[in-house]
């Protein structure tokens, strides 16, 4: 029987889609050629003893009411999915050569915290901030009933919205003439972007910023279980996943695509999946590229005019015998950098590929949620992250596999070095779990074409009312992935319901 809705990969966004098409009712097959379902969001096993995410570390949108908690509710897994808080006090530690900031929800207090380290510059700080606030308001005034609906409705946001469209974070920054330390220390979550402030977009940085202030998350029994609750949803609804299968082609037929050819990675057989609906996961460009661009409309074509973003490098470890709280780790992030300046240390890292200097996240899920199901007993996890380039590691790879190798062991060593230094003495000595993933890694488990962690690249140009969204120009094809929407696990959940509630008519955000 062909199913209401075919859906092509297993993201976020699929799963969210599915899920809610599957509990109303319709007939959903999904088709990824992973052996695991949730793209970025999937969970390995390494080793039998440790389990790892691909790329989630905390996320937002979860609180009572927020975009995650209406989907989940929805779906009544809000009692089934829970998410453990950050601490709102400072979730995210920002550390950089003589300057510590702890990033709160509580704006007057740091307001207070900036102005104690920059009393010059409080002013300043507070006009900053106040703006961010004022922005994120507006984003929410304007999103409630609809953004584009509510442009004329609400005139006073859309001014706050638009003033700032075409401006990166660090025009902003300097329109407001803050010190380039302050800069620093506010920018320095810039791993959840894998951009500096001299490119990313300030309405992509004021939405993420204010939404983690709203509150940080991380999920109380692990990312795997909001994927395989997910998956539960549309399974125990007659729905479907096949896994191993690699699309092919689109069947399209006078501008109606009504299949897709996928090769079943096990098999080596091609097989044909009709559905009366095509919801492509996929990234949209590749799909077009399938698909034959010149078939779609000149305005899609446009759009799929996007750059991919940044990718990244991921070093998952785990030590023993040692207690991370004593050396300042808790249930926040913390972000280093060993330079004031983050547009160049970006430009070292990702364009010279010099690691020397590094900057980079650190995540310690074990303070998170007292589920150890992660890790042997007596042992936590601690994850790296910095940016990298994919073509770079991509052609090293190819001609040279042991400088492939050499130059990943250089960055975790520059990585762990930075920790020695700065944060515990003797980390070597307690580290008994290590593992890195390169671009190519997300390129070869992940599906993504340039390993990019983050769909179309986050600058000013990408995040516009005029962006990509679901719509293709041919008839019952649809997208539904980070670049026609927004990324990130919030962006991801919101661009598969709101998907759902084009097509359906049934309202939840």
């Amino acid at each position: 029987m062909k199913p209401d809705y075919l859906i092509v990969g297993s993201g976020l966004s699929a799963l969210v889609f599915g899920a809610l098409m599957a509990k109303a009712g319709k007939k959903v097959r999904i088709i990824e050629a992973h052996e695991f379902p949730g793209g970025f969001g999937h969970t390995f096993t390494m080793g039998k003893k440790y389990k790892f995410n691909a790329q989630l570390h905390y996320v937002w949108g979860c609180g009572e009411g927020q975009t995650v908690n209406r989907i989940l509710s929805h779906l009544n897994l809000n009692k089934k999915v829970t998410f453990e808080q950050y601490d709102p006090n400072g979730y995210d530690h920002m550390k950089m050569p003589g300057y510590s900031l702890e990033i709160t929800g509580d704006n007057q207090l740091l307001i207070s915290r900036l102005s104690r380290l920059f009393p010059d510059s409080s002013d300043n700080i507070k006009r900053f901030i106040i703006t961010v606030e004022k922005v994120s308001r507006a984003f929410d005034h304007l999103s409630s009933a609809g953004f584009n609906r509510n442009l004329f409705k609400l005139p006073q946001a859309a001014i706050s919205v638009f003033k700032y469209r075409k401006n990166t974070i660090q025009e902003v920054f300097d329109l407001f003439c803050l010190p380039k330390e302050a800069q620093t220390l506010l920018a320095l979550q810039w791993p959840d972007f894998l951009l500096p402030p001299n490119q990313l977009s300030f309405h992509a940085w004021v939405l993420l910023f204010t939404g983690y202030q709203k509150g940080a998350f991380f999920p109380t029994k692990h990312f795997e279980h909001v994927i395989n609750s997910l998956v539960e949803v549309i399974e125990s609804n007659n729905g479907s996943i096949v896994y191993n299968q690699e699309v092919m082609d689109f069947v399209i037929d006078n501008k109606t695509v009504s299949s897709v050819i996928a090769k079943d990675l096990m098999s080596g057989q091609d097989y044909e999946y009709p559905g009366k609906n095509i919801i492509c996961n996929m990234d949209p460009k590749l799909a077009a590229d399938m698909i034959g661009m010149e078939k779609l409309s000149h305005s899609i074509q446009k759009k799929l005019d996007y750059e991919y973003s940044a990718s990244n490098f991921m070093a998952y470890c785990a030590v023993k015998d040692i207690d991370l709280e004593k050396y300042g780790f808790g249930k926040w992030n913390v972000f280093h950098s060993g330079s004031v300046d983050l547009n160049e240390s970006f430009k070292t890292m990702y364009q010279e590929h010099d690691y020397s200097n590094p900057s980079f996240a650190i995540c310690t899920p074990g303070f998170l949620t007292e589920d150890s199901s992660d890790r042997p007993p007596g042992e936590q996890i601690i994850e790296f992250l910095t940016v990298a380039d994919y073509d770079y590691f991509k052609n090293l790879r190819e001609s040279d596999k042991p400088a492939y190798r050499k130059k990943k062991k250089e960055i975790l060593n520059a990585m762990i070095d930075v920790v020695e230094k700065n944060y515990i003495p003797d980390f070597r000595k307690h580290l008994v779990f290590k593992i890195t993933g390169s671009p190519t890694t997300n390129k070869r488990f992940c599906w993504c074409p340039q390993g990019n962690s983050y769909g179309s690249i986050l600058t000013p140009e990408n995040m516009n009312i005029r962006r990509l969204n679901h719509k293709t120009s041919l008839n019952n094809l649809y997208f539904c992935n980070a670049s026609s929407g927004f990324a990130g696990f919030a962006g991801t959940f919101w661009t598969g319901a709101k998907l759902y509630q084009t097509l359906s008519g049934d309202k939840i955000l």
